[in-house]
Parts: structure tokens; C-alpha cells; sequence
């Protein structure tokens, strides 16, 4: 019995025990303060978390100004000040706000109008703002997804680069897409991806001639609120490179494309996915 009891013992704490955590950390070194867009005005739309607040913070520290957009005011003006203590800026004279609904096509021209009021031009649009529709089926969640991440993204593109060329701006327009891009699509928020994969390069041949660059950025998964809470642990064993991507990576190559360093890079679309996508579209299930 006792040889028994010890056996029994055994094989529960090998069958229970703990098995150690994998723990990966990202040493990621951000751009330092530069002028790579000094005196440049960006509107960033969904720069109240995640990668759009990141980018935010990222072209406030190269110099530029910025307009951020969300679809709660109170919840904006928190991130401007956020901004404000993370980046020594004080005032109002290089961080800007505003409410902005994308599935509201009809406020873009006033929106845009204002912004311009209030920073004097507007020469950078980061297409950021997006809502996720993972194995959706249902028809108001669908047209929910492609009208924010596409239909808006379009028609706000669109106000934009009427307003640089007919202002005779040389700007940038940078869409945040995704890995999603090269996956099948059996999502909306898929579809909605591979349709902004598409709009950049045709939004890239059209603009180019009138000195607007248009270029996108995919990131795979990405250590964000809405994909992972656990900043300290990176890890992420179904991906390629074994990590989620930072939020802080994406912005500092924001920075670089939207900068003279990127103004040879038309239509392009950088995919920073850690392989997803682009070695491997296994790392998720699929279904319809």
C-alpha cells in the first residue's frame, strides 16, 4: 500500500505540476527625439490606444504636430494630456484633438476643415482607426467592419488628397493594415484588409504625380490592448518569430515612412509580422 500511495503521489505531481512559462521580452530601442518631421501636421485617426496612440507619441517626438481623432471627446482630450506628460509638450500649440465618427461620412470635409484651422495644414494622414470582425456572420457586424476599416478609410483618404493637391501639399498618407492582408479571407475584418492592400496601391499610382506618397504598414499580432494585455510577456508561440510585435516598432517605422528618408517608397506595403502572413498562414484557424 505505501509503495502504492507513493506511486500515486509520483503520478500526480508529474502529471499536474506547473510547467514553466515561457517568457520573451522585446528589447526594443524607439527612435530618440529628432526633426524628421519637423514642422509637419499629422491627423491620426484612432489615436486615443494601442498603435494610433503610439504613432502619436512617436511623431510628436520627431517634431510634428498632431490631430488625433476618436469617437469619444472626453476620452481624446484624456489622451492629449496622456501625450502631453509623456512627451514634455506643453500647451496646446502641437497636440490637437477631435470627435470624429469614420462610419459618418458626412462630417469629414467640416472635421477636416477645422483641423486645418487649428494647425494651419494638414500634410500627414495616418488611416489608423479600425474595429476588429473575427468569424462574424451577421449582416450588421459585417457591414459594421467594412465601414469603418474600409468605406471610411476611403472616403477620408479621399477628402484628404483633394485637400493636398488642391493646397499644392506635398504630403504622405500611410494606411495601417495588416497581416490579414495575405490570409484567406473567411472574415470580415479580412476582407476589409485585403480591400485596404488594394486602395493603397491604387490610391499610391494616382497620388504620386501630385507629390502625395502613399505607402501602408501590416503588422501582425501586436502587443495592443485588444490582442494582449501582458506587456511584460511577449511570447507567442504560433508566431514565426516566437513574439508579439510592439506597438513601439510600428510607430517608429511610421515615423520613418512618412519622413523624407520615405519618400522613394510608393505603394508599398512594409509587413511587420513577425512571419505571419508571410511565411505562414497556418497560425490560425479558419472557418465559414
Amino acid at each position: 500500500m505505501y509503495i502504492f500511495n507513493k506511486i500515486k503521489r509520483i503520478a500526480k505531481y508529474v502529471l499536474v505540476k506547473p510547467q514553466p512559462q515561457t517568457v520573451i521580452r522585446a528589447h526594443i530601442t524607439p527612435l530618440a527625439q529628432n526633426e524628421m518631421l519637423r514642422n509637419r501636421c499629422a491627423l491620426i485617426t484612432g489615436g486615443t490606444s494601442g498603435i494610433g496612440l503610439a504613432i502619436a507619441e512617436a511623431f510628436l517626438n520627431a517634431g510634428s504636430s498632431v490631430c488625433i481623432t476618436g469617437r469619444n471627446l472626453k476620452r481624446c482630450k484624456d489622451t492629449v494630456e496622456l501625450l502631453k506628460s509623456k512627451t514634455g509638450i506643453q500647451g496646446a500649440s502641437r497636440i490637437f484633438c477631435i470627435e470624429m465618427n469614420l462610419q459618418d461620412i458626412s462630417c469629414f470635409e467640416p472635421v477636416v476643415n477645422e483641423i486645418v484651422s487649428q494647425m494651419g495644414k494638414i500634410d500627414i494622414l495616418v488611416n489608423n482607426a479600425g474595429t476588429p470582425g473575427f468569424g462574424e456572420s451577421q449582416e450588421e457586424k459585417f457591414d459594421s467592419v467594412m465601414s469603418v476599416n474600409l468605406k471610411g478609410t476611403y472616403f477620408l483618404s479621399k477628402v484628404i488628397a483633394h485637400y493636398m493637391r488642391d493646397n499644392h501639399i506635398h504630403g504622405n498618407i500611410l494606411n495601417i493594415a495588416s497581416s490579414s492582408s495575405l490570409r484567406p479571407g473567411d472574415s470580415p475584418y479580412i476582407l476589409s484588409k485585403h480591400g485596404i492592400k488594394a486602395l493603397t496601391v491604387g490610391m499610391a499610382k494616382c497620388l504620386i504625380k501630385d507629390g502625395i506618397v502613399v505607402n501602408a504598414i501590416a503588422p501582425g499580432p501586436t502587443a495592443t490592448p485588444m490582442l494582449h494585455a501582458n506587456n511584460a510577456n511577449l511570447y507567442l508561440p504560433n508566431n514565426p518569430l516566437g513574439r508579439f510585435a510592439t506597438k513601439e516598432e510600428i510607430a517608429s517605422m511610421a515615423v520613418i515612412l512618412t519622413s523624407s528618408l520615405g519618400n522613394t517608397i510608393v505603394g508599398d506595403i512594409i509587413y511587420m509580422t513577425g512571419g505571419a502572413g508571410t511565411t505562414t498562414v497556418d497560425d490560425i484557424s479558419y472557418s465559414f
